[in-house]
């Protein structure tokens, strides 16, 4: 009977009816749940035998399900059918918070059977690559930053070992979206440092996540303007080759499922990350320059950087005589930075020599110590 029942919510999801396929799925899965009992700890304590309580509280440590898997006790195969149906169904209907912990689940369910060796490596390979595919529906379109499926938690997965491992040799096209939620979050950790975070400790791990992700490019064989914007810009610090890339990313966004809702969002982002990289190699920019690289009018990009440097509290401020862009009004030049760094050469290259000349004479000491003993034991 319950093999025709899930059979029955099959059917339902061959003719479109997403909803009822679900509850009947969510009943599927209560028939093999285990969830906690709530009574029972209130009829252990009304018993006075300590070996029945042991007991009964060692059979409760065993059947209790696992919370992240709809408290299903072990995830078998037949199982893992009906949690990829319930994340189906759960996406089609567009339950984007209810997805997210659809895809937990099977996600679990997967790590569950691959651990046990029910599932082999090529197969949890596949199985992997199709759950991050799946996930782009959950992530994008519950991005919010108070949520528990946001961007962060998608960077956190596809950088993930086993998920990397996936992507690299089945799915590098993934590589388009991982990059786009690097860029995006970018914001949400400057908004965390506002909010007591320090700006340094965010500031690492935003150089972090861009560091890690040139080096997964280096790993997949996939171009896309998205991508070889980074790689411009991160890699190769053509800039020029990047404000062409950045043209045709706009392209690219519009036209992408995924991201055309964040086109808006995403431009904004990469003209910041232009900004940042082209300020650390220059100290004085032309509006008109910066206007051409960040892809908009000399007079638009003006005002960006005004409302950038206002918002974002930049050492930086705008010459409209010059008409250009002074970064660090209080930066020392390229030589008294040298002089800087090695105004303690000397001292250090003294102690150095010292504590080296300490080291052979106690070599000395040692080996005239040991020859007069050995002389001794001769005689």
């Amino acid at each position: 009977m319950i093999e025709t029942y899930r059979q029955f919510a099959k059917f339902n999801y061959d003719c479109g009816d997403y909803q009822a396929c679900r509850d009947m799925l969510d009943i599927y899965l209560s028939l093999h749940a285990l969830p906690p009992a709530a009574g029972a700890v209130d009829e252990k304590d009304e018993l006075e035998d300590e070996r029945y309580q042991k007991q009964q509280q060692k059979e409760e440590k065993t059947n209790v399900g696992n919370p992240k898997m709809y408290y299903l006790p072990k995830c078998k195969p037949a199982l893992m059918e009906i949690l990829w149906g319930k994340l189906s169904c759960e996406i089609l209907v567009e339950n984007w918070e209810e997805a997210g912990v659809a895809f937990d689940a099977v996600k679990t369910g997967l790590e569950e059977l691959a651990s046990t060796g029910e599932l082999k490596p090529l197969e949890s390979l596949v199985q992997r690559t199709w759950l991050l595919h799946w996930g782009l529906f959950v992530f994008w379109n519950n991005n919010s930053a108070s949520s528990q499926h946001g961007l962060e938690q998608m960077v956190e997965l596809f950088t993930a070992e086993k998920y990397l491992q996936a992507i690299t040799t089945n799915a590098p096209h993934l590589l388009r979206y991982l990059t786009a939620a690097v860029l995006l979050i970018k914001r949400r950790k400057s908004a965390a440092a506002a909010t007591g975070k320090a700006a340094g400790s965010v500031a690492k791990d935003s150089a972090r996540l861009m560091k890690d992700l040139v080096k997964i490019m280096q790993y997949c064989d996939y171009t896309d303007p998205i991508v070889e914007f980074v790689e411009c810009l991160c890699v190769k610090f053509d800039f020029e080759s990047a404000q062409i890339k950045l043209m045709e990313c706009e392209r690219v966004l519009e036209t992408d499922f995924f991201l055309c809702r964040q086109t808006a969002l995403f431009m904004e982002e990469a003209r910041v990350f232009v900004f940042e990289n082209y300020c650390r190699i220059h100290h004085k920019i032309d509006l008109s320059v910066l206007g051409e690289k960040l892809a908009m009018e000399p007079a638009q990009a003006e005002r960006w950087i005004v409302d950038l440097i206002r918002n974002a509290h930049l050492d930086a401020k705008i010459d409209s005589s010059q008409g250009c862009v002074v970064m660090g009004v209080d930066r020392s030049t390229v030589y008294e930075q040298v002089m800087e760094r090695t105004r303690d050469l000397n001292i250090r290259s003294s102690t150095m020599a010292q504590n080296l000349q300490t080291i052979l004479d106690d070599i000395r000491k040692e080996k005239k110590r040991r020859a007069k003993v050995s002389m001794e034991d001769d005689y």
